[in-house]
């Protein structure tokens, strides 16, 4: 199994936008995406990378799995 690596912010946001999430708005340097069933938004940071425990953070909160988030990520590259 991969291990997750720190990403750029626009690799994470086509991976939210891949699995349903749209786009809601920008506040200073984070993002924020929402999906309906998903009761909180995802916010993401837009650094050249964003942390691991970000990512893993986020996918909690989008109910997304580990093998999902990585199907996803090998679908865009």
């Amino acid at each position: 199994m991969p291990r997750f690596t720190p990403v750029d912010w626009r690799t994470l946001e086509r991976v939210l936008l891949a699995a349903g999430f749209r786009f809601a708005r920008h506040e200073g340097s984070h993002r924020s995406y929402v999906r309906e069933g998903i009761a909180r938004p995802i916010v993401i940071p837009t650094y050249a990378e964003v942390p691991v425990f970000i990512i893993r953070n986020n996918l909690r909160t989008a109910g997304l799995s580990r093998d999902e988030y990585f199907r996803l990520l090998r679908q865009l590259r």
